[in-house]
């Protein structure tokens, strides 16, 4: 029996082992193992692509392919080439460690598929130096992909040469680097790819300096925040620039999120920018959740995994859709079930919400007038409950803008002051940044001196903290000692932490 490796992406990506026997009986030609109608095909396919080879003869035995594991359901014309290839080198030996994908065309020669790249990027992070054959017109970009050893070839003949000859192999090799991955910094051994470009800056928002301190803050340890105030004072702006002063990505987060947004689009690629989603008010919950009738699809939330995930108008969202957020913010991750798949997709994001203080939006501000009656304003903020708000891990509330407002730091000046709190974080050992710690990891990062402990139980039993709360204090209380290089969260830390706690 002779076999060859591929992959499907149905609910997650799937490795597949292509199996081939043949046995004297009646000639025939099946394909098991719930293949779909689009691979039953393949082999009219894969007949025409091998009559024109002219020192081959169809064997004259019944040839059954199978797509294993048996359990699962595969599609895509990406297999003709490995069946193919099976059925021509049934005689030889060969390296059956190779990943092989490409759809036959009538005439022999070997196509990319629209999926082909999703699938690349996807098996880029389940497979480490991955060996791959894979078509001619998606070389070049496939090599791009770290963690792949790439080669291609443009028809049969030649898919058969390649595992024939060693030194047509070695010819056939595809190595490009991407622009992106020559820019890397070192950590703790690990490689991450910083961003360096700033389109927009911090710079540009004048005045509002808690609300530029609380974003330092909040991108050092990926916490949630939420900015209250009226209209037109910066809110939407600062959230819009979060994205450019987050901690560098790693090489497999960035192809992580390639490989989500190839889910979303063909035309995916590799990016220093984390992630930014911003779903209107009016969108519908499986385009924010994912979903869809029959097969799980992403949506914004997966989306946004190691970025930004910004709801504009926080309280104006349905009511289920904001119900439904807690589970992704607790847990970091969201189970998508339907009849015929269960996918999951992390959701380690920001989430960043923005919100006016009343219907009006005037309740904050010294010189417009705010109409709104207490059962008004009660009835707007009461839209948005206590325990997704539990989640929150820093507030803002806004003021206005004032004329004599000046810009202070720019969004460069504020990634740098991000980056050696990011740095602190991976020598310690952090698996996580701090505000995605487990409730393990707290107690053994979050180390506070005499003195804040003394402030930390005094604010236990005055504000009332549960152990969600006390737990959100102190991951904020570290990523404010992170960013003043301190080894131990001090009092002012805690002081600080406490104080972008939303008031009951």
């Amino acid at each position: 029996m002779k076999s060859l490796k591929s992959a499907s992406l149905g609910d997650k990506l799937h490795i597949i082992d292509i199996e081939a026997s043949f046995l004297r009986a009646l000639p025939s030609f099946d394909i098991v193992g719930l293949a779909s109608t689009t691979i039953k095909e393949s082999v009219s396919r894969v007949k025409s692509s091998l009559s024109l080879l002219g020192d081959f003869a169809f064997p004259a035995l019944r040839i059954i392919i199978n797509l294993s594991p048996s359990d699962v359901k595969k599609d895509g014309s990406h297999f003709d080439l490995p069946i193919a290839l099976l059925i021509l080198l049934q005689k030889e030996k060969f390296d059956s460690e190779f990943f092989v994908f490409g759809e036959l065309g009538l005439d022999g020669s070997v196509k990319s598929t629209a999926e082909l790249f999703s699938i690349l990027l996807f098996l880029s992070t389940k497979v480490k130096s991955a060996k791959v054959l894979v078509p001619k017109d998606i070389a070049l970009k496939a090599a791009m992909i770290p963690n792949l050893d790439v080669f291609s070839i443009s028809n049969l003949a030649e898919a058969r040469e390649f595992f024939r000859n060693d030194e047509f192999k070695n010819e056939c090799k595809v190595q490009a680097t991407h622009p992106l991955f020559q820019n890397v910094i070192e950590i703790n051994g690990k490689k991450f790819v910083p961003n360096t470009k700033f389109e927009l800056d911090f710079k540009e928002i004048k005045g509002q300096e808690r609300a530029k301190r609380a974003c330092l803050i909040a991108a050092s340890g990926m916490h949630n925040i939420l900015f209250e105030g009226s209209p037109g004072c910066g809110k939407s702006m600062s959230a819009k620039r979060l994205t450019y002063i987050l901690p560098p990505q790693s090489l497999d987060e960035i192809l992580l999120a390639s490989a989500y947004e190839s889910l979303n689009s063909n035309d995916a690629d590799f990016s220093a920018l984390r992630a930014f989603r911003s779903p209107h008010h009016t969108s519908t919950r499986s385009s924010i959740f994912g979903g869809g009738s029959a097969r799980a699809k992403i949506g914004e939330l997966g989306l946004a995994n190691g970025g930004v995930l910004f709801f504009d108008e926080f309280p104006h969202f349905g009511k289920q859709i904001l119900e439904s957020l807690r589970e992704p913010l607790e847990d970091n991750k969201i189970n998508i079930s339907r009849v015929n798949s269960k996918v999951s997709y992390e959701t380690k994001f920001i989430f960043v919400a923005a919100q006016n203080p009343c219907p009006c939006g005037n309740a904050f501000s010294k010189t417009a007038v705010c109409r709104c009656t207490q059962k008004e304003i009660d009835k707007y903020q009461s839209s948005v409950s206590k325990a997704l708000l539990d989640r929150i891990d820093v507030y803002v509330a806004m003021s206005d803008v004032n004329a004599s407002d000046q810009p202070s730091m720019s969004s460069k000046e504020m990634q740098s002051m991000v980056l050696r709190a990011f740095e602190a974080q991976i020598m310690r050992g952090q698996s996580e940044l701090n505000g995605k710690l487990s409730d393990a990891d707290i107690a053994k990062f979050c180390l506070l001196d005499d003195e804040a402990k003394g402030i930390l139980d005094k604010a236990v039993s005055s504000y009332n903290l549960s152990q969600r709360g006390i737990n959100k204090t102190l991951k904020v209380a570290r990523s404010i000692a992170d960013l003043e290089g301190s080894q131990t969260i001090k009092k002012a830390h805690i002081l600080e932490s406490l104080s972008y706690r939303m008031k009951a």
